[in-house]
């Protein structure tokens, strides 16, 4: 049952109000694309859980690693579903389209999952760019760890599972200039050295989570291509950057 819409701040999360179960959903036309998402709460299986939700209406290119609508294409919104810790389902990207029809979204768009408290979001700004971003960093790691396998057998004896924690950092950046499909992915890769770079200030001995997502949203381009680069010196990369490094700041230290 999908439950109330909050209204977002500049400087994080808003406060809790009492929630409203039932409610219909209006559907929000917003500036193309929309910079925040829509903090939204709904309960599943006797679980109080949150979701953001961008509507992003038509003509806008989104690059992500999305479970549901990854990979480069025109998405009319963008969803951050919070889900309970030891997700027991084995089809993330049906319930996503399920979560996202009972918000009444409909066309293409991307779906991301998290263990992480979506309510705890953080969010950074500069010149145009909003990153926001939602931060679990209980199964944090080295991107470059040792084979699995390998360490299995270099140490035998009964396996041991850890007790699960909350995971995933969640990074969803809007910006106002059209990018070319290359400068999308190379978006993407200065969002993840930002994100990189804020873990080691937070004082985090890692690179991220394993199942860690990137959405980028940009306007489609016209007839000129779109902005080449999104490099970390590029203009629009340089941008992309800071944001990017200012939220996930936030959200690990808050973590």
């Amino acid at each position: 049952m999908i439950a109330g819409a909050r209204q977002p701040r500049e400087d994080g999360p808003p406060p809790v109000p009492p929630s409203h179960q039932g409610c219909a959903i209006d559907s929000v036309r917003v500036h193309l694309p929309a910079r925040r998402g829509e903090l939204r709460d709904r309960h599943e299986d006797g679980h109080h859980l949150h979701h953001l939700v961008w509507r992003l209406g038509p003509g806008v290119q989104v690059c992500s690693s999305a479970v549901l609508g990854g990979g480069i294409g025109p998405r009319a919104w963008i969803l951050n579903a919070q889900v309970p810790g030891g997700y027991p389902r084995l089809d993330p990207d049906r319930h996503l389209a399920e979560i996202a029809a009972a918000e009444g979204l409909t066309g293409p768009g991307a779906g991301l999952m998290t263990a992480a408290d979506v309510a705890a979001y953080t969010t950074g700004h500069d010149g145009g760019v909003t990153a926001t971003v939602t931060t679990g960093l209980g199964v944090r790691g080295w991107a470059a760890a040792p084979d699995a396998s390998a360490r299995r057998t270099a140490a035998p004896g009964p396996a041991v599972r850890a007790p699960h924690r909350p995971g995933t950092v969640n990074i969803v950046v809007t910006l106002p200039a059209a990018l070319s499909d290359a400068a999308l992915v190379n978006a993407v890769a200065t969002a993840t050295e930002a994100k990189v770079q804020a873990l080691l200030d937070a004082g985090l001995d890692c690179s991220g989570t394993p199942t860690d997502a990137v959405c980028v949203a940009a306007p489609e381009p016209g007839p000129d291509g779109g902005e080449p680069f999104a490099g970390p010196r590029s203009p629009w990369g340089a941008r992309i950057a800071r944001a990017v490094h200012t939220a996930v700041l936030a959200g690990a230290r808050l973590s």
